[in-house]
């Protein structure tokens, strides 16, 4: 396999390959975690002039495939792995990877697609490394009968730094699949299914009574460095892992890739987002708005309009210099944000409360450039607290590396003669550390 030495930036260690995360496991301070979206036999075609001939119809292909799989991820041996697109349908699979890696000292956690679509998650927690609180599944009920996992996990000693001090130790993980965009009316739909993911993680917080703690979103998101959906999450305060690790920026969305889709599409899809508990957060809901917002002007700006041309679009047939209600809604129904897997009625009545800045029933100019036309998810994700005295202090994680596998995926290429996943392997190594607590913007 052609492996090429390269240094990382900043004193990172070098590495060959895959092969420098197990050198940095080696660190007791360290954890690590892997996402794959594996390729689920009953989706992995064998003929292209047949498309029902699959995998799963040829037990020694996929059991194959997927001792393969087990064998790459058991020798990474990752103190969490995140799988997507489980065979969750098939019995004897299940069991294959239940035996190996609960054998190899992992605690198992299933979640199947909603209407027996056959394929799950799976996450599995290394009990070495942290100590399970608590398991909650979240099914969206949505059109892509997606789901997601939300493991609370605390660090065992010794890889806590702080045992003998009252410094919090836990960590939320999250494991999803997001729905792909077989077009672009799905791609609201991807965007609320996000929003559910962070609605759920804070309710969660919230019932416990969590102050801030690191969470790790892990999986297949189905979306570029491009897309409105990583432009949200950076308005949240969370970061790529891989893009941190390289030093990449949020412009640099060509750097890798992670994906060859059905189409043959190459792009990086895979993603453990970072959210550390000493970034200060925007409020989940005007995040939200302004992630509709941003997706409601890029369809008005795919319509070649300008910024004059978009506030008489959805004045309409106003009789004052205003936009209305009915305007703003017949708006959105022409670009395609309402009627199946639309806004709801009361999303949009949301987006309009918050558009509606002086609360006096219609839009002006002013509220239309500032809370419609210049409304874009900040990608900078807020700003860092200080570790002042008095500051109350809890366990983050600085990210020492991350790699893909295989290895010229980060070269932004796709080797034709890789087989285990149409995805690549991501893993990253993450130090804890201490840090002071943030809290939620207003």
């Amino acid at each position: 396999m052609g492996r090429k030495n390269r240094r990382i930036n900043k004193g990172r260690v070098s590495r060959i390959g895959s092969y420098a995360i197990a050198s940095l496991k080696k660190d007791p301070s360290s954890v690590s975690c892997t996402t794959f979206n594996i390729l689920a036999p009953i989706y992995k075609r064998l003929n292209q002039e047949d498309p029902s001939y699959r995998e799963s119809d040829v037990k020694d292909y996929w059991l194959n495939r997927n001792q393969r799989i087990l064998d790459w991820l058991l020798c990474e041996r990752s103190s969490i792995i995140c799988l997507q697109e489980f065979w969750v349908g098939n019995e004897e699979l299940v069991s294959i990877y239940d035996k190996r890696l609960g054998d190899a000292g992992y605690i198992n956690f299933k979640l199947a697609r909603t209407n027996n679509r056959g394929d799950g998650l799976l996450t599995s927690v290394h009990k070495d490394y942290f100590r399970i609180i608590n398991h909650r599944e979240l099914l969206f009920n949505d059109f892509g009968d997606r789901v997601a996992q939300l493991l609370h996990v605390e660090l065992i000693a010794p890889f806590a730094q702080c045992r003998n001090t009252n410094v919090r130790q836990e960590t939320l993980i999250v494991n999803t699949h997001l729905l792909f965009p077989h077009n672009s009316s799905l791609c609201l739909e991807r965007l609320r299914q996000v929003y559910k993911i962070l609605q759920y993680v804070e309710s969660y917080q919230k019932e416990h009574k969590l102050n801030p703690l690191p969470i790790l979103l892990c999986g297949d998101w189905n979306g570029s460095k491009r897309g409105h959906v990583y432009k949200f999450l950076r308005s949240q305060g969370f970061a790529s892992s891989y893009d941190t690790a390289h030093l990449y920026t949020d412009a640099d969305a060509h750097k890798w890739v992670s994906h060859r889709n059905h189409r043959g599409n190459i792009c990086g899809v895979d993603f453990i987002w970072l959210l550390n508990p000493n970034r200060y957060r925007k409020l989940l809901k005007a995040s939200w708005s302004e992630a509709v917002f941003g997706m409601f002007k890029y369809q008005l700006k795919r319509a070649s309009l300008t910024e004059d041309d978009a506030f008489a679009f959805l004045k309409a047939d106003s009789e004052g210099d205003y936009i209305t209600y009915s305007g703003f809604c017949e708006a959105l129904r022409q670009l395609n944000l309402i009627g199946r897997n639309g806004l709801s009625a009361e999303e949009i009545q949301e987006l309009w409360e918050q558009a509606d800045i002086d609360g006096n029933g219609v839009l002006d100019y002013k509220e239309f450039k500032h809370r419609v036309w210049y409304a874009s998810c900040s990608e900078q994700g807020g700003d860092e607290v200080s570790d002042e005295d008095g500051t109350e202090q809890t366990i983050g994680f600085s990210v020492k590396n991350a790699v893909l596998f295989p290895t010229e995926v980060e070269k932004g290429m796709w080797p034709e003669d890789y087989s285990l996943s149409d995805h690549a392997r991501l893993t990253v190594v993450f130090s804890p550390l201490r840090m002071p607590c943030s809290r939620l913007t207003s």
